[in-house]
């Protein structure tokens, strides 16, 4: 069996010997190329390029961004008709690793190495859907509006040297709300599959499981009822004055697994298509990288989109 490894050198909560010691149990397991990320879209381009040489398994040893490039690579590969995508392999090497926890891995990259050996000597193999904004997959979520605002203020921050840690969202967030947010004027339209539209959002946050995200161990649960087996699931905003956002906030770190409800929120379960536009260029983003402004982006769920060896 061929594998690449794609290894992202910045991973968060990897050092290089630890990636040494990894890459050489991988190596040691299967016939394997090692290919490091040197730039934002490297690892599409490594896992693509092996997906298409009919590379069996492409293991992804990196944050959420690393996946989910992995990810965009093997979907997008061109393959001659009736050949099998390789499958994709997960080991968590960044400060949050949501898609890796969402499938039930160890957040302890040496521990999902062990379970990823175990899965290959098994042969053990996971359908997972995915979800396809416009032209780009994503693995656990995806957001247009504030959301993603501060993902973006979040990346100029880190940029400037400054840690991905908890406290840098909460403060990127508080930092928006009160300078960057038009609080009165909600951009954001929705428009189901079916042709009927809903009211209008500050912010449309898809899922493709759950929980939506991490604060430290701390699971934020917005969709309780999303997963990787069923269509993708919407959570919106149509309040954001300061008392409808307060009374969001805390729900979402008190409720672990119910809805967050209330006249401000709006959540729909299981779609299959939908259509989100707005009045402005808006913050759109995927997997918690910040993809630029789009003046509408069309979501698709895409069934058993690919394997996880797990």
């Amino acid at each position: 069996m061929r594998a690449l490894l794609v290894m992202n050198p910045k991973a968060t909560s990897t050092t290089e010997r630890t990636r040494e010691v990894l890459a050489h149990a991988l190596a040691g397991e299967l016939d394997t190329v090692i290919g490091e990320t040197a730039y934002r879209g490297h690892a599409m381009e490594l896992a693509r390029a092996a997906a298409e040489d009919g590379v069996d398994l492409i293991v992804a040893l990196g944050g959420d961004g690393t996946v989910n490039e992995v990810v965009n690579g093997i979907l997008t590969a061109e393959l001659p008709e009736g050949a099998a995508r390789s499958d994709l392999g997960v080991v968590p090497g960044g400060s949050t690793n949501v898609f890796a926890r969402a499938l039930g891995l160890p957040n302890d990259p040496v521990e999902a190495t062990g379970v990823l050996l175990d899965a290959i000597h098994e042969n053990r193999r996971r359908p997972v859907s995915m979800g396809l904004a416009d032209d780009r997959y994503f693995t656990f979520t995806a957001g247009y509006g504030f959301d993603a605002a501060v993902v973006g203020i979040v990346e100029e921050r880190r940029s400037a040297g400054h840690k991905s840690t908890g406290s840098l969202y909460i403060r990127s967030a508080l930092r928006h709300y009160w300078n960057g947010l038009d609080r009165r004027n909600p951009p954001i339209g929705m428009r189901l599959g079916d042709g009927t539209e809903i009211p209008r959002l500050f912010m449309a946050i898809v899922t493709n499981t759950s929980p939506w995200t991490y604060l430290g161990n701390k699971p934020i649960v917005i969709t309780p009822d999303s997963s990787f087996e069923d269509g993708l699931d919407m959570f919106g905003v149509t309040g954001m004055s300061g008392r409808a956002a307060l009374r969001i906030v805390r729900q979402m770190f008190t409720s672990a697994d119910k809805l967050v409800r209330g006249k401000n929120v709006t959540v729909h379960h299981d779609l299959t298509e939908f259509t989100l536009t707005a009045q402005v260029p808006t913050d759109f983003q995927v997997d918690g990288d910040h993809l630029g402004l789009r003046e509408s982006v069309t979501f698709r769920a895409i069934r058993d989109a690919l394997r996880v060896a797990m």
